[in-house]
C-alpha cells in the first residue's frame, strides 16, 4: 500500500481520536501550560488587587497617584525601547560566524513539512511549486497538508494539484477550537522525518532552507531542538502598510531574534519556518491550540523543558498584509497571543525563575511583556501629553503636573526616536536602503499597533482562542522566484 493510501486508512479509522488528541493533549499532559484557561485565581486576585489599589490611590491623592502611574508607565516603554537597542547591538553580528559545514545527500535524513491549510485554496499553486522547488532529495521529504474537513474547496484543490508523491493531504475533523495550532498537532501524528518543520500557505522558503537546517542541527548540541528562519515579505514595496511591516520585521527576525540567541534567552518563535527535532517537538506535546500565539508559547515551553532556540541563516519570504483591515486582525491576534503567554508562563514565576535563570526571567518580562504593554502605554503617555498641552491643569494640580507631563514627553520623545532609529536600521542590513526613511514613520505605525493591542485586550477578555485568519493572495506583486531569495550573512548595519 502506498503513503497516501495508508494515510487515508489510518485517517478513516483512527480521525475522531486523533482529531481529539490534538486539541487536549497538551491540557491533559501539561494542564500548567494550556491557555484554555485564561488566567488562575492568584492571576484574578492579583489583578483585582492592583486594580482595585490603583483606584483607591486615585481617589485619595489623585496628584502622587497620577505621578506614580505616568512614572511607571514611562519607566515600562522606556525599558523595553532600551532593552531592544541592546539586542540589536548584540544580535547584529550574529551572522558574522561561518556556516556549518554541509551533509552530503547520502546523510540527509528524511524531512516532514507540515501546511496548515483553510479556505485557500488559490495560494495552492504557488506553494506546491515553492515546495517542490526545495533542494533536498524527493525521496527524503514529505508534505502534509493539514485541511479543515469541511473546506471542500481547499481540499479538491489540493488533491487535483498534489500530483507529486511528496505530498499527501490530511482531513482535520471539524471541533474547537479551530485553530492552526489545532491542525498541525493533527499533522504531527503522521509525521515521520527526523526533523519537522511548519510553512503557511504564502511561504517562499530560500531552496536550501531544509539543508542548512539539518547541517545547522548536526552542528549544534541535541538541546537544540529548534532552529528559527528568518521571515520577510516579497511584496514590501506595495504600499506604506508594507513597507512597514518590513521594517517590522527586519528588525525582529534579522535583529531581536539573533539577540535573544546570543543572550540565552527564551526566544518566542515566528508562525513559520520554525524547524524542529520531531522528537522534542512530541515531548512537549506539540502546539497549544489554545494560544493563538502559539509560536511565542512553544518557544518558551521549549526552553522551560531545558531545551534551546537557535536561529538559521536563511530567509522565508511571505506576503505581508496590504490593507489596513487584514493587518490590523492579524496584529490584534498577535498581541492577544503574547497575552496569554505571559499569562500561562507567569502561572507559577518561581518555576519560571528557576528554568530560565535571572536573565531569561528578566528578558522574558521585557521581550513578551513588553510587547503588548508598550502597546498598551503609547497612547496613554500621548493623552497625558496632549491634556498637559491643551489644557490648563496646572491650576488643580500644581507644579506636579509638570513633572507628570515632563516625564511622559520624555517617554515618548526618547522612546519613538529610538524605536524610529531601530526600524530604519533594520533594513540596513537586508540592503533596503530605500525602505530606511520609512522609519521615521514608526510612532504613527505603533500608534496602530496600539490599537491592535487594544483590540487584542478586548478580545482576550470575550473570545480568547478565536482565531482571526488573514486573507492571503491580496497582494498585486507576484512572488520571485524561489531561487531569487538571498541571504544576509555578513552584511553590515
Amino acid at each position: 500500500m502506498d503513503r497516501r493510501r495508508l494515510l487515508g486508512a489510518l485517517e478513516k479509522r483512527f480521525a475522531g481520536m486523533l482529531a481529539e488528541q490534538a486539541a487536549h493533549t497538551l491540557e491533559r499532559q501539561f494542564p500548567e501550560f494550556s491557555a484554555r484557561r485564561r488566567a488562575t485565581a492568584g492571576q484574578l486576585g492579583v489583578g483585582l488587587a492592583v486594580v482595585l489599589g490603583a483606584s483607591v490611590a486615585i481617589l485619595a491623592a489623585p496628584t502622587a497617584a497620577f505621578l506614580v502611574l505616568s512614572l511607571i508607565w514611562a519607566a515600562a516603554f522606556l525599558a523595553n525601547a532600551l532593552f531592544r537597542a541592546v539586542l540589536v547591538w548584540i544580535g547584529a553580528g550574529h551572522y558574522e560566524a561561518s556556516p556549518a559545514p554541509p551533509v552530503c545527500d547520502s546523510d540527509l535524513p528524511l524531512y516532514s513539512i507540515i501546511v496548515p491549510l483553510y479556505h485557500e485554496a488559490a495560494m495552492l499553486p504557488g506553494l506546491m511549486a515553492a515546495l517542490s522547488a526545495l533542494d533536498y532529495p524527493a525521496n527524503r521529504v514529505e508534505v502534509l497538508l493539514a485541511l479543515e474537513a469541511d473546506d471542500a474547496e481547499t481540499i479538491a484543490a489540493a488533491e487535483a494539484a498534489a500530483s507529486n508523491p511528496r505530498f499527501a493531504v490530511l482531513h482535520v475533523p471539524p471541533g474547537l477550537p479551530r485553530t492552526k495550532p489545532k491542525a498541525a498537532n493533527y499533522a504531527l501524528a503522521f509525521v515521520r522525518g527526523e526533523f519537522t518543520v511548519i510553512y503557511d500557505a504564502e511561504d517562499r522558503p530560500e531552496p536550501d532552507q531544509l539543508r542548512k537546517a539539518v547541517a545547522q542541527f548536526r552542528a549544534r548540541p541535541q538541546s537544540v531542538a529548534c532552529l528559527q528562519a528568518r521571515l520577510n515579505f516579497y511584496n514590501a514595496r506595495e504600499n506604506w502598510l508594507t513597507r512597514m511591516f518590513a521594517l517590522d520585521y527586519s528588525l525582529w527576525f534579522d535583529f531581536l531574534l539573533p539577540g535573544l540567541d546570543r543572550f540565552g534567552i527564551p526566544m518566542p518563535l515566528g508562525g513559520t519556518s520554525n524547524h524542529f527535532r520531531t522528537e522534542a517537538l512530541r515531548a512537549i506535546a506539540g502546539w497549544d491550540p489554545c494560544n493563538v500565539t502559539e509560536d511565542a508559547d512553544l518557544g518558551i515551553r521549549l526552553a522551560r523543558a531545558g531545551l534551546s532556540v537557535a536561529t538559521l541563516d536563511s530567509t522565508t519570504f511571505e506576503e505581508a498584509a496590504v490593507t489596513l483591515g487584514n493587518w490590523f486582525y492579524q496584529r490584534s491576534r498577535w498581541m492577544k497571543g503574547y497575552m496569554q503567554t505571559w499569562l500561562v508562563h507567569m502561572r507559577r514565576p518561581r518555576d519560571l525563575l528557576r528554568h530560565a535563570g535571572l536573565g531569561g526571567f528578566l528578558g522574558f518580562q521585557l521581550f513578551i511583556g513588553g510587547t503588548f504593554v508598550t502597546g498598551l502605554a503609547n497612547p496613554l503617555l500621548w493623552l497625558l501629553c496632549l491634556m498637559s498641552w491643551a489644557f490648563d491643569i496646572d491650576a488643580g494640580f500644581g507644579a506636579a503636573w509638570s513633572s507628570i507631563s515632563d516625564v511622559s514627553v520624555l517617554a515618548l520623545v526618547f522612546g519613538n526616536t529610538l524605536f524610529a532609529y531601530l526600524a530604519m536600521v533594520g533594513s540596513c542590513r537586508r540592503g533596503w536602503l530605500e525602505l530606511a526613511p520609512y522609519g521615521l514613520a514608526a510612532p504613527v505605525y505603533w500608534g496602530l499597533v496600539s490599537a491592535a493591542c487594544y483590540r487584542g485586550l478586548w478580545h482576550l477578555l470575550l473570545q480568547p482562542m478565536y482565531w482571526d485568519k488573514t486573507r492571503h493572495g491580496m497582494t498585486r506583486l507576484a512572488p520571485a522566484p524561489a531561487s531569487a531569495g538571498f541571504s544576509v550573512s555578513g552584511g553590515n548595519m
